[in-house]
């Protein structure tokens, strides 16, 4: 089960149906089923106090991934920041829209076993997320028929 759930911020306009579905058929391709996913979604003053107590982090961020993956089941929390993404989409001149789905199945990818840390693992995360993206339109535009 996926649930939403905003923290001292509207709720941002997501069909959670559709989007639920384009989670768990992303999971798929990656051979993986989606167990329990909380997504939260907060403010910069919310996400820096979650990366600084649960991460010793001290800065902003658009998503913290908490993973609980049991085998090939996906199970995790994930903290979104809508400031920074609405900042990151400005900053890369993206569709707010875009850049939110592009963030709620960033966490997804990560449990699914994509870093994005590491040498050359930007471009990878990158890529299945593009790949992501595609899937989620091209569903889109199947249910707009």
């Amino acid at each position: 089960m996926i649930t939403y759930n905003a923290e001292g911020i509207t709720m941002p306009k997501i069909k959670k149906r559709e989007t639920t579905a384009w989670i768990k058929a992303v999971a798929a391709t990656y051979g993986r089923k989606v167990g329990e996913v909380g997504y939260l979604f907060v403010n910069d003053e919310r996400i820096l106090e979650v990366n600084q107590e649960y991460l010793g982090h001290d800065y902003y961020t658009d998503i913290i991934t908490f993973d609980y993956d049991e085998g090939d089941t996906l199970n995790g929390d994930l903290v979104i920041s809508l400031d920074t993404v609405r900042s990151n989409a400005e900053l890369f001149g993206k569709d707010y829209d875009e850049e939110l789905h592009r963030v709620i199945i960033h966490g997804i990818l990560h449990l699914c076993g994509i870093n994005d840390k590491g040498p050359g693992e930007r471009e990878i995360m990158e890529a299945a997320e593009n790949k992501a993206l595609e899937m989620r339109l091209n569903n889109h535009k199947t249910n707009a028929k």
